[in-house]
Protein backbone atom coordinates (compact mmCIF):
# COMPACT_ATOMS: atom_id res chain seq x y z
CA UNK A 1 0.00 0.00 0.00
CA UNK A 2 2.99 2.23 0.80
CA UNK A 3 3.87 2.10 -2.95
CA UNK A 4 0.85 2.57 -4.36
CA UNK A 5 0.09 5.93 -2.18
CA UNK A 6 3.36 7.18 -3.65
CA UNK A 7 3.04 6.15 -6.79
CA UNK A 8 -0.62 8.36 -6.70
CA UNK A 9 1.62 11.22 -5.62
CA UNK A 10 -0.08 10.62 -1.80
CA UNK A 11 3.02 10.62 0.21
CA UNK A 12 1.71 11.20 3.84
CA UNK A 13 -0.46 8.22 3.39
CA UNK A 14 2.65 6.47 2.08
CA UNK A 15 4.54 7.47 4.76
CA UNK A 16 1.69 6.26 7.23
CA UNK A 17 2.08 2.95 5.56
CA UNK A 18 5.55 2.70 5.89
CA UNK A 19 5.44 3.68 10.11
CA UNK A 20 2.17 0.81 10.30
CA UNK A 21 4.43 -1.94 8.56
CA UNK A 22 7.42 -1.16 10.67
CA UNK A 23 5.09 -1.37 13.93
CA UNK A 24 3.45 -4.32 12.98
CA UNK A 25 7.17 -6.36 11.77
CA UNK A 26 8.37 -5.07 15.14
CA UNK A 27 5.57 -6.51 16.91
CA UNK A 28 6.49 -10.06 15.43
CA UNK A 29 10.33 -9.68 16.73
CA UNK A 30 10.99 -12.35 19.06
CA UNK A 31 11.19 -11.13 22.23
CA UNK A 32 15.27 -11.85 22.66
CA UNK A 33 15.89 -9.69 19.50
CA UNK A 34 16.85 -6.49 20.75
CA UNK A 35 18.45 -3.82 18.19
CA UNK A 36 19.90 -1.78 20.78
CA UNK A 37 22.51 -3.79 21.73
CA UNK A 38 23.54 -3.84 18.57
CA UNK A 39 24.84 -7.74 18.67
CA UNK A 40 21.25 -9.16 16.55
CA UNK A 41 21.65 -9.55 12.95
CA UNK A 42 18.92 -10.36 10.34
CA UNK A 43 19.82 -12.25 7.25
CA UNK A 44 18.25 -11.02 3.90
CA UNK A 45 18.28 -13.81 1.78
CA UNK A 46 15.73 -15.23 3.91
CA UNK A 47 12.40 -14.36 2.08
CA UNK A 48 10.66 -13.84 5.53
CA UNK A 49 13.08 -10.57 6.54
CA UNK A 50 12.94 -8.64 3.34
CA UNK A 51 9.74 -6.97 4.27
CA UNK A 52 12.06 -5.32 7.54
CA UNK A 53 14.85 -4.24 5.14
CA UNK A 54 12.58 -2.32 2.53
CA UNK A 55 10.51 -0.84 5.19
CA UNK A 56 13.53 0.62 7.48
CA UNK A 57 15.37 1.93 3.76
CA UNK A 58 11.89 3.68 2.52
CA UNK A 59 11.55 4.92 6.36
CA UNK A 60 15.38 6.48 6.14
CA UNK A 61 14.18 8.20 2.95
CA UNK A 62 10.81 9.83 4.34
CA UNK A 63 12.10 10.83 7.20
CA UNK A 64 15.11 12.88 5.78
CA UNK A 65 12.38 14.60 3.23
CA UNK A 66 10.64 15.38 6.50
CA UNK A 67 14.09 17.35 7.67
CA UNK A 68 14.42 14.47 10.79
CA UNK A 69 18.10 14.26 9.24
CA UNK A 70 19.63 12.93 12.96
CA UNK A 71 16.27 10.21 13.32
CA UNK A 72 17.44 9.35 9.69
CA UNK A 73 20.85 8.57 10.74
CA UNK A 74 20.23 6.64 13.87
CA UNK A 75 17.68 4.14 11.25
CA UNK A 76 20.08 4.11 8.98
CA UNK A 77 22.86 2.54 11.39
CA UNK A 78 20.26 0.12 12.31
CA UNK A 79 19.77 -0.89 8.68
CA UNK A 80 23.28 -1.29 8.66
CA UNK A 81 23.86 -3.08 11.23
CA UNK A 82 21.06 -6.20 10.61
CA UNK A 83 23.04 -6.95 8.00
CA UNK A 84 26.89 -6.88 7.31
CA UNK A 85 26.34 -7.56 3.27
CA UNK A 86 24.69 -4.56 3.42
CA UNK A 87 22.15 -4.89 0.81
CA UNK A 88 20.43 -2.27 1.14
CA UNK A 89 23.67 0.30 0.68
CA UNK A 90 23.00 2.02 3.69
CA UNK A 91 26.90 2.70 3.23
CA UNK A 92 26.12 5.22 0.43
CA UNK A 93 23.40 6.97 2.67
CA UNK A 94 24.90 7.22 6.25
CA UNK A 95 28.12 9.61 4.98
CA UNK A 96 25.03 12.11 3.37
CA UNK A 97 22.84 11.30 6.73
CA UNK A 98 25.98 12.39 9.00
CA UNK A 99 26.73 15.49 6.89
CA UNK A 100 23.18 16.67 7.54
CA UNK A 101 22.80 15.70 10.76
CA UNK A 102 25.96 17.47 11.79
CA UNK A 103 27.96 14.00 12.93
CA UNK A 104 31.36 15.31 11.81
CA UNK A 105 33.25 13.78 14.49
CA UNK A 106 31.21 10.64 14.57
CA UNK A 107 31.59 10.07 10.55
CA UNK A 108 35.11 10.31 11.06
CA UNK A 109 35.45 7.93 13.84
CA UNK A 110 32.70 5.28 11.63
CA UNK A 111 34.84 5.60 8.94
CA UNK A 112 38.12 4.42 11.13
CA UNK A 113 36.64 2.17 13.31
CA UNK A 114 33.76 -0.45 10.61
CA UNK A 115 34.88 -3.42 10.42
CA UNK A 116 38.36 -2.80 11.47
CA UNK A 117 38.88 -2.01 7.94
CA UNK A 118 40.20 1.46 6.43
CA UNK A 119 39.22 1.38 3.32
CA UNK A 120 35.93 3.12 3.37
CA UNK A 121 37.81 6.81 2.11
CA UNK A 122 38.46 4.01 -1.18
CA UNK A 123 34.62 5.14 -1.77
CA UNK A 124 33.63 7.93 -3.83
CA UNK A 125 31.24 8.66 -1.17
CA UNK A 126 32.97 8.40 1.85
CA UNK A 127 36.73 10.37 0.23
CA UNK A 128 34.41 13.39 -0.73
CA UNK A 129 32.53 13.92 2.78
CA UNK A 130 35.70 13.35 4.50
CA UNK A 131 36.54 16.10 3.19
CA UNK A 132 33.57 18.34 3.98
CA UNK A 133 33.25 16.55 7.74
CA UNK A 134 36.83 17.96 8.14
CA UNK A 135 36.08 21.31 6.47
CA UNK A 136 33.47 22.16 9.12
CA UNK A 137 35.53 21.00 11.74
CA UNK A 138 38.05 23.41 11.03
CA UNK A 139 35.81 26.14 10.65
CA UNK A 140 34.49 25.36 14.48
CA UNK A 141 36.13 26.93 17.82
CA UNK A 142 38.57 24.63 18.70
CA UNK A 143 37.17 24.62 22.28
CA UNK A 144 33.71 23.30 21.07
CA UNK A 145 35.55 20.37 18.65
CA UNK A 146 36.24 17.46 20.53
CA UNK A 147 38.81 14.47 19.70
CA UNK A 148 40.27 16.53 17.02
CA UNK A 149 43.20 15.37 15.95
CA UNK A 150 45.42 18.18 14.55
CA UNK A 151 47.84 15.78 12.61
CA UNK A 152 44.98 14.48 10.51
CA UNK A 153 45.29 15.60 7.11
CA UNK A 154 43.38 19.01 6.59
CA UNK A 155 39.69 19.16 4.18
CA UNK A 156 42.18 20.48 1.56
CA UNK A 157 44.78 17.37 1.32
CA UNK A 158 41.56 15.09 1.72
CA UNK A 159 39.43 17.23 -1.21
CA UNK A 160 42.48 16.73 -3.43
CA UNK A 161 43.04 13.40 -2.81
CA UNK A 162 39.30 12.74 -3.29
CA UNK A 163 39.40 14.56 -6.95
CA UNK A 164 42.41 12.84 -7.78
CA UNK A 165 40.96 9.20 -7.15
CA UNK A 166 37.46 10.16 -8.35
CA UNK A 167 38.27 12.96 -11.41
CA UNK A 168 34.84 12.36 -12.41
CA UNK A 169 33.03 12.68 -9.70
CA UNK A 170 33.52 16.88 -10.34
CA UNK A 171 31.89 16.67 -13.91
CA UNK A 172 29.30 14.91 -12.18
CA UNK A 173 28.26 17.52 -9.92
CA UNK A 174 29.09 20.12 -12.31
CA UNK A 175 26.20 18.91 -14.36
CA UNK A 176 24.09 18.16 -11.47
CA UNK A 177 24.09 20.96 -9.15
CA UNK A 178 24.30 22.87 -11.26
CA UNK A 179 27.30 24.80 -11.62
CA UNK A 180 27.32 27.30 -14.24
CA UNK A 181 30.00 29.97 -13.97
CA UNK A 182 32.56 29.76 -16.69
CA UNK A 183 35.55 29.29 -14.70
CA UNK A 184 33.97 25.45 -14.21
CA UNK A 185 34.06 25.59 -18.08
CA UNK A 186 37.91 25.92 -17.74
CA UNK A 187 38.32 23.30 -15.26
CA UNK A 188 37.08 20.93 -17.01
CA UNK A 189 38.51 21.24 -20.23
CA UNK A 190 41.63 19.95 -18.35
CA UNK A 191 42.47 16.58 -19.87
CA UNK A 192 42.59 15.16 -15.87
CA UNK A 193 38.66 15.89 -15.56
CA UNK A 194 37.77 15.35 -19.09
CA UNK A 195 36.31 11.29 -19.67
CA UNK A 196 32.85 11.20 -19.15
CA UNK A 197 33.36 7.41 -17.89
CA UNK A 198 36.21 5.65 -15.61
CA UNK A 199 35.81 2.33 -17.73
CA UNK A 200 35.38 0.32 -13.95
CA UNK A 201 31.18 -0.35 -13.56
CA UNK A 202 30.78 -0.54 -10.51
CA UNK A 203 33.38 2.43 -9.75
CA UNK A 204 30.84 4.61 -12.36
CA UNK A 205 27.60 3.41 -10.03
CA UNK A 206 28.91 4.09 -7.31
CA UNK A 207 29.49 7.79 -8.53
CA UNK A 208 26.34 8.14 -9.89
CA UNK A 209 25.13 7.02 -6.81
CA UNK A 210 27.01 9.48 -4.45
CA UNK A 211 25.82 12.65 -7.12
CA UNK A 212 22.36 11.72 -7.28
CA UNK A 213 22.25 11.42 -3.10
CA UNK A 214 24.28 14.60 -2.47
CA UNK A 215 24.81 16.94 -4.89
CA UNK A 216 22.45 18.85 -2.58
CA UNK A 217 25.48 19.60 -0.13
CA UNK A 218 27.91 20.80 -3.21
CA UNK A 219 25.01 23.75 -3.55
CA UNK A 220 26.51 25.54 -0.50
CA UNK A 221 28.21 28.66 -1.95
CA UNK A 222 31.27 28.62 0.27
CA UNK A 223 31.75 24.45 -0.42
CA UNK A 224 31.89 25.79 -4.22
CA UNK A 225 34.61 27.68 -3.70
CA UNK A 226 36.46 25.17 -1.46
CA UNK A 227 35.65 22.70 -4.79
CA UNK A 228 36.96 25.26 -7.21
CA UNK A 229 40.13 26.50 -5.17
CA UNK A 230 41.32 22.84 -4.52
CA UNK A 231 40.08 21.68 -8.13
CA UNK A 232 42.66 24.50 -9.16
CA UNK A 233 45.35 22.88 -6.65
CA UNK A 234 45.11 19.54 -8.33
CA UNK A 235 45.59 21.39 -11.93
CA UNK A 236 48.92 22.85 -10.65
CA UNK A 237 49.73 19.47 -9.04
CA UNK A 238 49.29 17.53 -12.35
CA UNK A 239 51.12 20.18 -14.32
CA UNK A 240 54.45 19.88 -11.92
CA UNK A 241 54.28 16.14 -12.05
CA UNK A 242 51.80 13.69 -14.21
CA UNK A 243 53.50 10.80 -12.40
CA UNK A 244 50.20 11.50 -9.68
CA UNK A 245 47.69 10.85 -12.06
CA UNK A 246 49.59 7.28 -13.19
CA UNK A 247 49.71 6.19 -9.25
CA UNK A 248 46.20 7.31 -8.36
CA UNK A 249 44.68 5.31 -11.65
CA UNK A 250 46.78 2.24 -10.25
CA UNK A 251 45.23 2.40 -6.93
CA UNK A 252 42.12 3.22 -8.23
CA UNK A 253 41.84 0.04 -10.61
CA UNK A 254 42.60 -2.14 -7.81
CA UNK A 255 40.48 -1.17 -5.69
CA UNK A 256 37.80 -1.80 -7.94
CA UNK A 257 39.52 -4.72 -9.88
CA UNK A 258 36.06 -6.15 -10.99
CA UNK A 259 34.89 -5.81 -14.68
CA UNK A 260 31.30 -6.86 -13.45
CA UNK A 261 29.44 -3.68 -11.76
CA UNK A 262 29.01 -5.06 -7.91
CA UNK A 263 26.62 -2.97 -6.83
CA UNK A 264 24.24 -3.06 -9.73
CA UNK A 265 20.99 -4.03 -7.54
CA UNK A 266 21.12 -0.43 -5.99
CA UNK A 267 19.16 1.69 -8.27
CA UNK A 268 20.01 5.44 -8.90
CA UNK A 269 16.35 6.17 -8.26
CA UNK A 270 16.44 4.70 -4.50
CA UNK A 271 19.03 7.43 -3.78
CA UNK A 272 17.02 10.12 -5.69
CA UNK A 273 15.07 13.71 -3.65
CA UNK A 274 12.65 13.01 -6.50
CA UNK A 275 9.39 11.76 -6.14
CA UNK A 276 7.93 9.44 -8.89
CA UNK A 277 4.61 9.09 -9.65
CA UNK A 278 2.26 7.10 -11.75
CA UNK A 279 -0.46 8.08 -14.19
CA UNK A 280 -4.47 6.83 -12.61
CA UNK A 281 -4.88 4.49 -15.07
CA UNK A 282 -1.17 2.58 -14.58
CA UNK A 283 -2.82 2.02 -10.75
CA UNK A 284 -6.24 0.50 -11.37
CA UNK A 285 -4.26 -3.59 -11.28
CA UNK A 286 -1.36 -1.69 -9.24
CA UNK A 287 -2.33 -3.98 -5.99
CA UNK A 288 -3.69 -6.67 -7.74
CA UNK A 289 -1.69 -10.11 -6.59
CA UNK A 290 -0.23 -11.54 -10.05
CA UNK A 291 -1.44 -14.68 -8.98
CA UNK A 292 -5.30 -13.86 -9.35
CA UNK A 293 -5.05 -12.63 -12.66
CA UNK A 294 -5.38 -15.60 -14.61
CA UNK A 295 -8.26 -17.20 -11.64
CA UNK A 296 -10.00 -14.01 -13.02
CA UNK A 297 -9.25 -14.63 -16.45
CA UNK A 298 -10.82 -18.22 -16.12
CA UNK A 299 -13.86 -16.87 -14.66
CA UNK A 300 -14.31 -14.14 -16.99
CA UNK A 301 -14.21 -16.43 -20.14
CA UNK A 302 -17.05 -18.93 -18.22
CA UNK A 303 -18.77 -15.86 -17.39
CA UNK A 304 -18.62 -13.25 -20.27
CA UNK A 305 -19.65 -9.88 -18.72
CA UNK A 306 -22.81 -8.12 -19.96
CA UNK A 307 -22.05 -5.30 -21.47
CA UNK A 308 -25.99 -3.74 -21.27
CA UNK A 309 -26.52 -0.55 -19.31
CA UNK A 310 -28.75 -1.48 -16.00
CA UNK A 311 -32.33 -0.95 -16.71
CA UNK A 312 -34.51 1.02 -14.65
CA UNK A 313 -37.71 -0.38 -13.20
CA UNK A 314 -40.67 1.97 -14.17
CA UNK A 315 -43.36 -0.29 -12.73
CA UNK A 316 -45.34 1.95 -10.17
CA UNK A 317 -43.82 5.33 -10.84
CA UNK A 318 -44.74 8.50 -12.17
CA UNK A 319 -45.47 8.55 -16.46
CA UNK A 320 -44.80 12.26 -15.92
CA UNK A 321 -40.93 11.39 -14.23
CA UNK A 322 -40.68 8.62 -16.37
CA UNK A 323 -40.69 10.46 -19.84
CA UNK A 324 -38.23 13.06 -18.55
CA UNK A 325 -36.47 10.33 -17.16
CA UNK A 326 -36.19 8.58 -20.82
CA UNK A 327 -34.91 11.54 -22.41
CA UNK A 328 -31.17 11.07 -20.44
CA UNK A 329 -28.86 8.99 -22.98
CA UNK A 330 -27.19 6.81 -20.34
CA UNK A 331 -31.05 5.55 -18.77
CA UNK A 332 -31.97 2.41 -20.67
CA UNK A 333 -35.55 0.93 -19.69
CA UNK A 334 -34.38 -2.57 -21.39
CA UNK A 335 -34.88 -3.81 -24.91
CA UNK A 336 -37.48 -6.67 -23.39
CA UNK A 337 -39.69 -4.12 -21.29
CA UNK A 338 -43.76 -4.84 -22.17
CA UNK A 339 -42.59 -7.98 -24.36
CA UNK A 340 -43.88 -10.28 -21.51
CA UNK A 341 -47.41 -8.37 -20.54
CA UNK A 342 -47.41 -8.78 -24.76
CA UNK A 343 -47.60 -12.53 -24.63
CA UNK A 344 -49.65 -12.44 -21.44
CA UNK A 345 -52.16 -11.14 -23.44
CA UNK A 346 -51.41 -13.02 -26.25
CA UNK A 347 -52.10 -16.10 -24.36
CA UNK A 348 -55.09 -14.72 -22.98
CA UNK A 349 -56.62 -14.45 -26.31
CA UNK A 350 -56.00 -17.90 -27.31
CA UNK A 351 -58.63 -18.76 -24.77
Amino acid sequence: MAEYFKFAGDHEMSSDAVAKSLYALECAWHPMFTVFQGNCQLKIRHETNKPMFTSLFTHVKNLDRRGCHRSALEVCKLLLSLDSDDPMGALFFIDYLSLRAEEYTWLERFCESYKNDTSLWLFPNFSFSLSICRFFLEREEPSKVDNVDATRANSTDLLKQALMLHPLVLKRLVEKVPLKEQFWVHILEHSFFLPAQTGIPSLDHLINLYVERNYIIWRIPYLQKFLRETAQLVIEALETDQNDAKDWTCVRKEAFSSEKNEYAHLLVSDFSDSLSSAPPEALQDFVVDPRMRDVQNIIQHANPPDHRQPTHEIENRSALAVLFESMLPWVNYGDDVGVDEGNQFDEHDDH
